[in-house]
């Protein structure tokens, strides 16, 4: 494969950085912040703050672990101060969040009717029926474990719920054994509605197991008794180290990866706040973390388990508990139902933007390649597609019908591996090709390529191409969650370039460098920055000079380098970086020339665009499309792609809707400031997700 090497951009001046680490929990705070908006229905604010929870796990398994290998390789003071840095702003976050939870979001909730009760607030007959709850339901599953040199602590998996407890007395045995381990199972729910006849009129009471498990804590050590006690929590590091190198099958070594990454090393440790001291510091003994990794929290150790209520509550009438019901619109006037598809892109391409617009079409075209029988092969990468996928069934029932059905399967999607796994195996089963990507590469790219026999005249019959690209993953369930542009096109570059990517990852082998699609690692990041550098050389001259880019994270050093540099040269730069940025917009001299913004609303932002313009006539500017960050991750360490739209009408259409709302956007958007921070623009103006649920829908509650 061609040697790939990171391109030097001309010196230019060079603020220092921002920190990753702290740029990503900035992010989470401003997720945070959708928590306490008043404008927010209640149970959607629940949400936000559980979407916090699972993002500050994934930042502990993953990123801060990272940073704890990091600080133990340099073994530096100035690196483990960073590191403590990073902790204190991580629990800085969530009791924050907890404070909201406690302070904020359940009062109000229970303003109307709807209550998480403890124990202490119980009445007679909602105590009763936890009893019976526990007896039936949760102690069958229940086994504690007494400390001693025959009974090990044993071992905790990632992220479950356990209790601490000190014991008095002695055991059966006659012995003094003080400490013993109640693990809680998974298979267990965590929230509880209790039945209408125990609540009050008008009230939905919930319990926590937590809560119902903590009352009847003294039931499972009969003859004993429980002087004190603790829910805890242990987060591990979950990224699977394997040594792709090293394994003859990597699908195989994953598999038993899988089975081990559940005990990955410690790296945080939640207790209630009421935890004695000697509990805590035995726990910490125990799984060998210091004292900086403990977390007091004020209420359940797992607030990502919260959905669970989200899912019970029954509607109040007259209360907007949750955002109005919004159905995406189908592009009929573009894509008509019904019709050949085709045909169809034979004419025009197409752009489906969601979750304003349907996924549904996508699944369509799908469907049609499967069903029709002059449709020779389907070729398609894999990245995050769910474990149930209608469009994985397609696959499979492709490779049935006996086309040439080939999945580029990403093995090593981080949390989707067992599922991805899962897929390969079935597609294998049924005599599709699947391949797992190049060795030390991540596919990222989202890629699907259909090859049709049609009529070609007078020469007899020839083969057309079809492809599908899209910013975001193949998923119906979060295209309706996540902002992404897909993109359907028949274009003879386009698809041969489509091609040729598909040949590259199979085959290991040299192709023509693609004329159309820009790769990762290969030209990509080369090509960002050469456009940059042609930008700024515009400015320079005096003509117009223009970037506008969206995209999740903006992490390199070399495109911040490059940004910079044009921004220096006079270049007007918007940058709609979501999550991390590493860049200090608006430092007069430096980055004056830069604003960042940054918008979280009621769906996450995805979508990847990049907008150059050098001069002022129509051959002047360009526009891509893209399945890569601004990271280097994905400039060098996966298979990434992005695409030029050329055709001038959708070009305009995702300036339209993709950049220009976001720009002006003074309801969700955040500015951000040259340290770091980020600032609201305000409360009540446009929002952009709202212009074009409104711009899209079909239907938005009970309107037209």
């Amino acid at each position: 494969m061609t040697e790939v090497s990171e391109p030097q951009t001309a010196a230019v001046a060079m603020p220092p950085l921002l920190n990753r680490e702290l740029a990503i929990l900035a992010f989470n705070r401003r997720v945070l912040a959708q928590a306490q908006r008043p404008d927010v229905p209640l149970l959607e604010r629940l949400r936000y703050i559980t979407i916090v929870s699972s993002n500050l796990d994934e930042f502990f398994e993953v990123r801060f672990a990272d940073v704890l290998d990091a600080a133990r390789a340099a073994g530096s003071e100035a690196a483990w101060r960073d590191v403590s840095a990073t902790a204190a702003r991580a629990h800085a976050l969530a009791d924050e969040q907890y404070r909201i939870f406690n302070t904020e979001v359940m009062p109000a909730l229970r303003r109307h009717g709807i209550e998480i009760i403890n124990h202490a607030e119980r009445t007679p007959a909602q105590k009763a029926w936890v009893a019976r709850f526990f007896e039936r339901e949760v102690r069958p599953l229940l086994i504690p474990v007494g400390l001693d040199p025959a009974h090990p602590f044993p071992q905790v998996a990632n992220k479950t719920l356990n209790f601490i407890a000190r014991l008095g007395g002695r055991d059966a045995f006659g012995r003094e054994s003080t400490i013993a381990i109640v693990k809680v199972p998974r298979v267990l729910r965590r929230v509880i509605r209790m039945p209408d006849e125990v609540c009050a009129p008008g009230q939905q009471g919930f319990v926590l197991l937590s809560s119902v498990i903590r009352a009847h804590l003294q039931e499972l050590f009969p003859g004993r008794t429980v002087e004190s006690f603790s829910q805890f929590r242990v987060t591990r590091d979950s990224d699977l180290d394997v040594d792709e190198e090293d394994v003859t099958n990597l699908r195989q070594a994953l598999r038993r990866g899988l089975t081990t990454r559940q005990f990955g090393k410690a790296i945080r440790m939640e207790v209630v706040a009421t935890c004695p001291p000697e509990l805590s510091k035995l726990l910490l003994d125990e799984f060998d973390l210091p004292e900086a990794a403990l977390h007091r929290v004020d209420g359940p150790v797992n607030l990502v388990r919260l959905t669970q209520l989200i899912d019970q509550v029954v509607p109040v009438p007259g209360v907007a508990l949750t955002f109005p019901p919004f159905e995406p619109g189908w592009p009929e006037r573009r894509l008509p139902r019904g019709k050949d598809f085709f045909a169809l892109l034979r004419e025009r391409d197409v752009m489906l933007h969601h979750p304003f617009e349907s996924f549904d079409p996508v699944v369509e075209f799908l469907r049609q390649a499967v069903n029709d029988p002059d449709v020779l092969a389907i070729r398609q990468t894999i990245y995050r597609t769910g474990a149930k996928s209608e469009l994985m069934d397609l696959l499979i029932e492709g490779a049935r019908r006996g086309k040439e059905v080939m999945a580029v399967v990403e093995l090593k999607a981080r949390f989707d591996e067992e599922a991805n796994i899962n897929w390969a195996e079935r597609l294998e089963a049924v005599g599709a090709q699947v391949v797992y990507g190049i060795v030390g590469l991540k596919t990222h790219a989202k890629l699907l390529l259909v090859t049709r026999r049609e009529s070609g005249g007078k020469a007899g019959p020839r083969l057309r191409r079809y492809v599908h690209l899209s910013t975001g993953n193949y998923n119906p369930r979060t295209a309706r969650l996540y902002t992404d542009v897909g993109f359907l096109t028949a274009d003879p570059g386009i698809t041969a370039d489509a091609d040729a990517v598909f040949q590259q990852i199979a085959s290991l082998t040299r192709v023509k460098p693609p004329r159309h699609l820009l790769t990762a690692p290969f030209v990509l990041h080369r090509r960002l920055v050469r456009q940059m550098a042609e930008v700024a050389d515009a400015a320079r001259a005096g003509k117009p000079a223009r970037i506008v880019a969206k995209f999740n994270a903006l992490t390199d050093p070399g495109l911040i380098q490059a940004l910079i540099a044009a921004g220096q040269a006079g270049v007007k730069i918007d940058l709609i970086v979501r999550g991390a940025c590493m860049l200090p917009p608006g430092l007069p001299g430096l980055t004056e020339n830069i604003r960042v913004r940054s918008i979280v609303g009621r769906f996450l932002e995805h979508t990847r665009v990049i907008y150059f313009r050098w001069g002022e006539g129509e051959d002047d500017e360009v526009l891509y499309l893209s399945s890569a960050d601004w990271m280097s991750r994905n400039m060098f360490r996966r298979i990434e792609l992005a695409w030029p739209v050329h055709d001038p009408k959708l070009r305009q259409r995702i300036i339209d809707e993709c950049l220009v709302p976001y720009l002006h956007d003074a309801q969700d958007a955040w500015e951000q400031l040259p340290d770091g921070q980020y600032r609201r623009v305000g409360e009540s103006g446009p929002s952009a997700q709202q212009a074009l649920m409104r711009r899209h829908a079909t239907r938005i509650g009970g309107g037209g």
